[in-house]
């Protein structure tokens, strides 16, 4: 009998101190100023851990590169575009962008003979290169991307960032969509993401549909690379003022909404590039959509 109550004592002696631990860890709904509590310190964590699947090369078996439009203007992308002027706490997913390049993060420059984008050195975007391709007129004073000439630093310029923002409806995303035998599940990632903004004054406002649309894409962001700051920065509640979601988050759970612009092919041609009337376009975006989801159910006939 004495054993067992020199064993309990123990146990609690150890449990208990850890049950307080716990309970002081606990986060308030409000924090002092009765104000809704908005963890930041924590995200700042978690961003520098993001969870990544390695899929091995031997188990992909089939893959499949699309090219997707988020528009904003469509209300479920809503999170995506407010607020239009950044606060302490929420920030659209074009500020991010902009605040990922003033610290650092590579843009590459679009490509002018077709969608593909090219992440590599030679690509990327540097000093007034890649201020010029966020300007708003032809005054280079007025770009969005302003570059000290001392100490070479870069800037958002807010003066002019809530007139550009608002002109900014779209992104063009690069996706591939790939099984994974090893798992026998279908997965998606998004590869490269792109702001387009077609009131950029070098665009010539070309009559072909598919030169316009090339000349309104600014640049490439690699999204591996804008992801740790994705992961620090909550999307602006819909609805809901204790959601927490990230935009890392909504990006993973597929909550935006988007419509295809086309695949790779072997003509290496979107269909805007496609001589078809924009009935034919949709008849062939929704074959495209219906091959992506009935190959995973094919796979599982008997």
């Amino acid at each position: 009998m004495k054993k067992y109550c020199i064993i309990s004592l123990l146990l609690f002696s150890v449990i208990f101190p850890s049950l307080l631990s716990a309970q002081e860890k606990l986060i308030p709904f409000f924090d002092k100023k009765g104000n809704v509590r908005i963890q930041t310190n924590e995200m700042d964590a978690l961003a520098d851990t993001i969870s990544n699947v390695n899929h091995r090369q031997d188990d992909i078996v089939w893959s499949r590169i699309v090219y997707r439009i988020i528009d904003m203007r469509d209300k479920q992308n809503y999170q995506l575009y407010f607020p239009m002027r950044a606060n302490e706490v929420y920030k659209s997913m074009f500020r991010i962008m902009l605040d990922a390049i003033c610290k650092g993060v590579p843009v590459y420059r679009r490509n002018d003979r077709e969608i593909i984008p090219s992440l590599n050195d030679s690509a990327r975007l540097e000093g007034d290169e890649l201020s010029k391709i966020f300007a708003y007129d032809n005054n280079m004073d007025n770009n969005l991307i302003q570059i000290d000439p001392i100490t070479k630093q870069t800037k958002v310029a807010k003066e002019q960032y809530y007139n550009y923002v608002k002109n900014q409806f779209k992104f063009l995303i690069r996706e591939i969509i790939f099984f994974d035998k090893h798992t026998s599940r279908m997965y998606s990632k998004i590869m490269a993401i792109a702001p387009i903004y077609s009131l950029h004054p070098d665009n010539s406002q070309s009559k072909n549909p598919m030169k316009f649309f090339q000349e309104s894409v600014l640049c490439w962001f690699a999204f591996d690379d804008l992801r740790p700051y994705l992961a620090r920065q909550y999307v602006i509640p819909n609805g809901n003022e204790t959601a927490r979601l990230t935009f890392d988050e909504f990006f993973a759970q597929k909550l935006y909404g988007s419509y295809l612009l086309g695949d790779s092919n072997m003509f290496n041609r979107m269909l805007l590039e496609s001589e078809l009337t924009y009935d034919r376009i949709h008849k062939e975006q929704n074959r495209i959509e219906t091959e992506l989801l009935n190959f995973e159910e094919d796979l599982w006939e008997y």
